[in-house]
């Protein structure tokens, strides 16, 4: 028979006591920490449900370059990314040029994107009026719609969704997430958002940009060509997307919709916005390729174009074709009635030159 040890029970009864203390003490933080972030996303779910819902426009329907309506859930999918030079200093929206004009294919097996980057005085047939001009005229003469037509006519690929940002948009997202770091390539002077004359001056080298700043620094081309500047937005572009899906970033996702919202329109729904998220969490480790269209200078009279290579074009537009896994959709024409090398003086009398 066996004695029972009092003093041995109510040793392991102390010890059980602290262990749960202990626990209580971990366990308790983690739920708290574990409901903030519960109650956080939920509430970021429904104000991204509410202001980018309102960025929506009327579905323009499936491009003509697609037999099917896309599913960016499954599909392999393109959205145009037009920056137009319209704010509400200028009251311009129905009328304004694309400041920035990229094509992003994005790719859902192995979660990559490619960015292209288009040289707004490219110089390109309009289809909506009927001859060639610069890309970044297309806009200004038939909206939204035209610019796409242009797009897809110059890149023999369906362009399935468009986002539309203005000035205000660059301007408060670079703010919301603190600015971005970046290597000025050479000192400058520029305008601002109001087009006050010099009110940026920048310095070469590596340093923090506002909003102000990092749209100054996309917009000028005082120092280089079209082609290097469309090649800086692009990269100016990757860095506010690394920030922003950084976890530093996490708190200012708040900021960060209601920038976006007040100035984009989009004929995305919230729900395929949603389809990106997995590309979004691949974080510094997204397979994120820039590209640029070459050519060369072209100045026929007093207006500065930007003649498209080509050969280059054509190797682009396979590019894109195979990362969107799509046939060939043989689009492009040869337009025999438009002559590439000279203006219809009479077209451009009223046309816009910058």
């Amino acid at each position: 028979m066996s004695s029972k040890n009092p003093y041995g029970t109510r040793v392991v009864q102390k010890k059980k006591r602290k262990f749960r203390k202990k626990l209580y003490f971990i366990l308790i933080p983690i739920l708290v920490v574990f409901v903030g972030v519960l109650s956080y996303a939920t509430y970021l779910y429904a104000k991204a449900d509410s202001v980018l819902s309102d960025s929506y426009e009327s579905d323009r329907g499936k491009s003509e370059l697609r037999q099917n309506a896309v599913d960016p859930n499954i599909d392999n999918v393109s959205v145009l990314i037009m920056g137009v030079d319209a704010s509400d200093v200028r009251a311009n929206a129905e009328s304004s040029r694309t400041d920035a004009l990229m094509v992003a294919t994005l790719n859902k097996d192995d979660k990559s994107v490619k960015l292209l980057s288009i040289p707004r005085d490219s110089y390109v047939y309009i289809p909506e009026v009927g001859y060639e001009s610069k890309i970044n005229h297309a806009h200004a003469y038939g909206g939204t719609k035209a610019a796409i037509d242009t797009v897809e006519n110059l890149l023999d690929i369906p362009i399935d969704y468009y986002v539309k940002v203005n000035f205000e948009a660059f301007i408060d997202v670079v703010d919301a997430i603190d600015g971005i770091e970046y290597d000025v390539p050479y000192e400058f002077t520029e305008q601002d958002s109001t087009d006050k004359a010099n009110a940026i001056h920048l310095m070469e080298g590596e340093q923090k940009l506002d909003g102000e700043q990092a749209l100054a620094l996309a917009r000028t081309r005082k120092m280089d060509s079209d082609l290097e500047r469309g090649k800086r937005q692009q990269e100016i572009i990757k860095a506010i997307v690394q920030k922003s899906v950084s976890v530093n970033s996490v708190l200012k996702y708040d900021n960060i919709i209601e920038a976006i919202g007040s100035n984009m329109t989009t004929n995305m729904t919230f729900s395929e916005m949603k389809s990106f998220i997995s590309y979004g969490t691949q974080g510094k480790n997204l397979n994120f390729e820039t590209l640029s269209l070459d050519g060369v200078d072209y100045q026929p009279g007093n207006t500065y174009y930007w003649q498209v290579d080509e050969d280059a074009l054509a190797e682009t537009q396979q590019l894109l074709k195979n990362h969107l896994d799509i046939e060939d959709t043989s689009l492009t024409e040869d337009n025999d009635d438009v002559d590439s090398n000279s203006l219809n003086s009479a077209e451009d009398e009223n046309k816009p030159t910058n």
